[in-house]
Formats: C-alpha cells, sequence, structure tokens
C-alpha cells in the first residue's frame, strides 16, 4: 500500500478538512495524491480557491499540493486509503455525539472495495471504532473487516494555533486490526511523520491513549482553577504562587483559566459515558469537568462584586470582554466558556459588550445569541481579558485608562497583566 501511494497508484482521502483533517491533507499531497472530502460544499469551494475556512493554514500552505477537494462520493471512490477525522462533539446533555463519524462511516461504506484501508483520527472512547464505526461499513459494504478490509486507529494531535507542534513533527501513534494492518499504516504515516510511529499493541489502547491525553490536562486545569478559588478567598495571586512553586524541577506547569474547545472540554466526557456503560461512575474525572464547566460563572460573579466595590448600581454597570474564541490566537468558538461569562453577566442586568479580533460575530450569533460590537467604547465600569489573543497582550494601562471609568476594574483571566495595572483595581484567577 505504501509503496502504490508514493508510485501516486492508489490515493489517501482526507474525510473531514477542518482544524485536523486539512492540514493533514496538505501534508500527505506534498508528497502522494490526495482527495480531500467534505460534506461541506461552501468549504470545499474554499479550499479549492486556496483558502482555509478555518483561518490557521496560509495561502501558501496549498501551493505545491496534488490534492483535490470535492463533496462527491464518486470522487472519493477513487481513494484506497481513507482517513477519518471529523468531529467528535458532545450533545446539551454531555454526552457524545457520534453523529459525524457515524455519517463519515456511511460514506465509507458506500465507495470502500477490497483491500482498502481506513484509519479513524477522531477522539472517541475505547471500543468506539471497532464497536460502532466497521459494522457501519460492514453493512453498507458487504465486506468484512479484516478479510475484506483494513482499519486502524490514529488520533490526532494537532493543536489549534500551535505552529511548531504540527502533523509533521509530532510522533505519531498508530494501531490496526491486525499485524498486517498495523504494519501498513505505520508506513503510509511514515511518509510525512518526521519523529516516526509508536505502534499501539490494539486499536482500544490507541483510542485510550487519546482520550486520556485531554483528560490528563482537563483534571490538572481543573486542580489550579480550584487552588485559584482557594486563594482568592485569602487574597493570594494564584499567578505568584505558581511562580513560586515553578521553581521546583518537577512541579508541573499547569495555570487556572477557562476551559473549552472541541478537546479538553469535551472528550472526557466521552470517557466518562464509556465508564457509565461499564457500571463505573468515575470520581476525579467527573469532579474536574464540574469545576471547569463552573469557571465562567465564576469569573463573572467575581467581576460583578468588584464593580459593586465601587459603589456602582449594578444595573447600570457596563462591562466590555475581550476575547471570544475558546482559546488564543485562533477563531474557533466551539465550546467556547466566555458564552458563560456573558451569560453570567447578563443575568445581573448589566450592559455587555463583546469584541475579539478573530472570533466571526454572526457564528457567535448563531451559537451563543450575543454578537460583536463593531467599535470598542469608552466609560465602561470593567473590562474583562478572558482570552489572551497576542492583540492584547502587548496593551498597556493607558488603554485600559481610555476605556474605563476613573474607578474602573480590570479582569485578567489569564493573568497577564499582573503588576502591570495600578489606577484601577484588579483581579485575576
Amino acid at each position: 500500500m505504501q509503496q502504490e501511494i508514493l508510485n501516486k497508484k492508489a490515493k489517501i482521502a482526507l474525510i473531514g478538512l477542518g482544524y485536523v483533517g486539512l492540514p493533514i491533507a496538505l501534508a500527505f499531497a506534498r508528497k502522494v495524491k490526495v482527495i480531500g472530502f467534505d460534506i461541506n460544499a461552501k468549504r470545499v469551494d474554499m479550499m479549492k480557491h486556496g483558502i482555509d475556512p478555518s483561518g490557521e493554514l496560509p495561502k501558501s500552505d496549498f501551493e505545491g499540493c496534488d490534492i483535490e477537494f470535492t463533496d462527491s462520493l464518486e470522487v472519493l471512490k477513487q481513494a484506497s486509503f481513507f482517513i477519518v477525522a471529523v468531529p467528535t462533539p458532545i450533545d446539551n446533555s454531555n454526552k457524545p455525539d457520534l453523529t459525524p463519524v457515524i455519517k463519515a462511516s456511511e460514506s465509507i461504506g458506500k465507495v470502500i472495495k477490497k483491500g482498502d484501508y481506513v484509519v479513524y483520527e477522531s477522539t472517541v472512547y475505547p471500543g468506539c471504532t471497532e464497536e460502532d464505526c466497521v459494522p457501519i461499513i460492514e453493512k453498507l459494504s458487504g465486506l468484512k473487516m479484516g478479510k475484506d478490509f483494513k482499519v486502524g486507529y490514529s488520533p490526532e494531535r494537532i493543536n489549534p494555533g500551535d505552529k511548531e507542534h504540527t502533523i509533521t513533527k509530532i510522533l505519531k501513534i498508530v494501531s490496526g486490526c491486525d499485524k498486517e494492518a498495523l504494519d501498513t499504516i505505520a508506513d503510509v504515516y511514515s511518509i510525512i511523520v518526521e519523529p516516526g510511529v509508536h505502534k499501539a499493541p490494539s486499536i482500544k489502547v490507541a483510542e485510550a491513549a487519546k482520550i486520556i491525553e485531554n483528560t490528563q490536562r482537563d483534571v490538572n486545569i481543573a486542580l489550579m482553577n480550584e487552588l485559584s478559588i482557594i486563594f482568592n478567598r485569602m487574597d493570594i495571586n494564584t499567578y505568584d504562587v505558581l511562580a513560586a512553586a515553578g521553581t521546583k524541577w518537577n512541579f508541573l506547569n499547569f495555570s487556572p483559566g477557562l476551559v473549552g474547545g472541541h478537546c479538553i472540554g469535551v472528550d472526557p466526557y466521552y470517557l466518562i459515558h464509556k465508564a457509565e456503560a461499564l457500571g463505573y461512575h468515575t470520581h476525579v474525572i467527573n469532579s474536574g469537568r464540574y469545576v471547569n464547566d463552573s469557571m465562567g460563572f465564576y469569573v463573572a460573579k467575581n467581576a460583578v462584586k468588584k464593580i459593586i466595590a465601587t459603589g456602582k448600581d449594578i444595573s447600570k454597570a457596563k462591562v466590555l470582554v475581550m476575547g471570544a474564541t475558546f482559546k488564543e490566537n485562533v477563531m474557533d468558538i466551539r465550546n467556547s466558556r466566555i458564552a458563560d461569562v456573558v451569560k453570567e453577566l447578563k443575568s445581573f442586568s448589566l450592559t455587555v459588550d463583546v469584541t475579539d479580533p478573530l472570533a466571526d460575530s454572526e457564528e457567535l450569533k448563531e451559537e451563543y445569541g450575543f454578537e460583536l460590537v463593531k467599535e470598542v467604547g469608552k466609560n465602561y465600569d470593567a473590562v474583562i481579558i478572558a482570552v489572551n489573543h497576542k492583540q492584547y497582550t502587548a496593551l498597556n494601562e493607558d488603554y485600559f485608562a481610555s476605556i474605563l471609568t476613573s474607578q474602573g476594574v480590570v479582569v485578567d483571566v489569564k493573568g497577564i497583566y499582573r503588576n502591570k495595572i495600578h489606577k484601577f483595581a484588579y483581579w485575576s484567577l
């Protein structure tokens, strides 16, 4: 398979061209023939013109790539090696929503042929690939895994906004339904992955490895958030504490913050779901999720307390929230906890303006019910720097003086202005 692909006699297909799928597709397309498949025709058209709909990749990344973007199953049939990189979100009840990965499996089932390979990269709970996805492919194709086609799992490790840890620079976990599949999948990924691959002993092990990567981060950030709540009651700055504790060589480098997005804020719920199906109630993971999911409301309430302390009638107060994306320096608003901050502030009848240099106002309106202001106003009673975009990190106290009242409050969620605000009341996690 690897040689067929290298000789451009066989094609790789990427199904799902978002933050994960598109960089993988383009990385392969610099060396072999690739089909980029997405069900969103508008996004496909943008990519045909060298535009990344997610705003992550420059037009130059599309240059010199042997790739055909399409939303046609007829074109998808030409592929022999399918990589699934669709999102795996949660629903309103924090339960796994497998709709995208199921739909992708259905598409593959309609086009797969004998001898083909299917590799899933989407984050799922252990067992999902073999128990939920493969039966769909088998039913629609009439083929059998192992005998007619091979399946594997190789978890994505792409970090949105990170230009250093890209797909070609990160060690890749690979797994397969049998030894032949494992070796072949490892060979194919070795075409683009410079550090090499780690061969997991089974698909379930690879699925589990991925899901605990983000669960581990979630639990550690939850600990920092809980410590922040405790230190706030002691009138101690958490970042001062972390700076001191961080001088020990083995102290883990985590900090408090709003945990959103489509990975850390979502993946633990997949593991919780699987554990419950096996009759086990998770304690540490659930507790971590509870703490992190409540931090947006905690930030807003502390902002309100600070405003009240200035003597301002809270119902007449005006607040500016700076940042609406789920993390710094990305356009992505999925599962942004800034929505919790805005919702809580509005529950106190405050006037809330939101600004962000990267987020799309229409997407925010559709997803969360609020829009971005066209221009930042004046005389705010508080400003909340919720996301530390690079456009914000260079601001100084004079800027805040130009938009705040004389008794204004600066709420600095990530502590980027620690020891730099002297004229206004200051608070951070």
